[in-house]
């Protein structure tokens, strides 16, 4: 009699399940389709048209005239391009009887915007900031100017100076023959009829910077003051104002900037002259005018350029210096 030894067949190793390696393969298929190809052509054009356009009109023109100040050129032809050195230099600074009066009219643009717009505009904000009735209405009626073109607000304030018409003439009983005041013609008024309207704008520009400002200080910081004791003014003295230390730097390099760009008032105004030369008015002028300088042109926006600089640098530095900080 024989008994059958039943065998034993090796365990088969578990089967991995098959679902598993198509999920990943699926996954894997996913995050490529994810952008598909027509994505990344939308994707290149909409980053790439602006970088292009960035700089070729911006770091190419910026480079090009930096080459340029070193070099004449009258804008006709590249052959015409003749290398001088800090020839241009050496007249703007020597030669020029416009830079000099330039410069300081760009100083007192910035001492007059730093001295009473922006002090007004700090009022205001403050004022604003008390969530009194229609503050959105006095907010959007404070700020409308800095939203108006520029040429427009010069065009729209050379109708406030009319000799004939205009509006301060006419309260002033000055639009009669041989009682005119020329604000615009007269060169040692039209700088500071022009800085009038420059500060009418500035001052709404400086409140919604230092609006919004004062939103970001804690009114814990109020609350405790008002504990201590503190009357309205101590608080913002002492309380309120060392916290918008960030938003003064901001305040200070924007006014700094809009002083050095002047231009659009002053042009509109009278073109930039008898009286209100600036910098700016200089390089339009050279590079633009009548008997074009490009290069003289080009050495006067260097020299604005690295005023500019001397300012900006600075403020990015200790910008990231705090962002590493924090």
């Amino acid at each position: 009699m024989t008994t059958d030894t039943p065998t034993k067949s090796p365990e088969a190793a578990p089967e991995r399940p098959s679902g598993t390696a198509s999920a990943k393969k699926r996954v894997a298929q996913g995050h490529r389709r994810l952008l598909t190809r027509r994505d990344r052509v939308t994707l290149a054009l909409m980053a790439g048209v602006p970088t292009i356009l960035h700089v070729a009109l911006v770091w190419l023109t910026a480079l090009a005239s930096i080459a340029l100040a070193f070099t004449t050129w009258d804008g006709i032809g590249f052959g015409s391009i003749k290398w001088v050195g800090l020839q241009n230099f050496k007249d703007l600074f020597t030669g020029n009887p416009q830079f000099w009066p330039a410069v300081e009219h760009n100083v007192i643009w910035f001492v007059v915007l730093i001295l009473i717009p922006t002090p007004l505009g700090l009022f205001l904000a403050v004022q604003l900031d008390k969530k009194i009735r229609f503050s959105r209405v006095y907010q959007t009626a404070f700020f409308l100017p800095v939203v108006v073109s520029l040429a427009v607000t010069g065009f729209v304030w050379q109708l406030v100076y009319n000799p004939d018409t205009g509006l301060i003439n006419s309260l002033a009983g000055a639009n009669k023959p041989g009682h005119y005041i020329d604000w615009i013609g007269d060169p040692h008024l039209n700088l500071w009829a022009v800085l009038v309207a420059a500060s009418w704008r500035h001052t709404g520009y400086m409140m919604i910077l230092y609006l919004a400002g004062l939103k970001g200080v804690d009114p814990s910081l109020r609350e405790a003051s008002a504990l201590d004791g503190a009357n309205e003014w101590q608080t913002f003295k002492n309380v309120v104002f060392p916290t918008l230390r960030p938003t003064n730097t901001v305040v200070l390099v924007v006014t700094i900037i809009e002083a050095l760009r002047a231009f659009d008032l002053v042009f509109v105004f009278n073109k930039g002259a008898q009286g209100t030369e600036l910098l700016s008015i200089l390089v339009t002028n050279n590079i633009i005018g009548e008997s074009s300088r490009i290069g003289y042109g080009s050495a006067i926006a260097v020299v604005l350029l690295v005023i500019s600089l001397a300012v900006i640098i600075p403020y990015l530095i200790a910008t990231f210096r705090k962002e590493r900080r924090a």
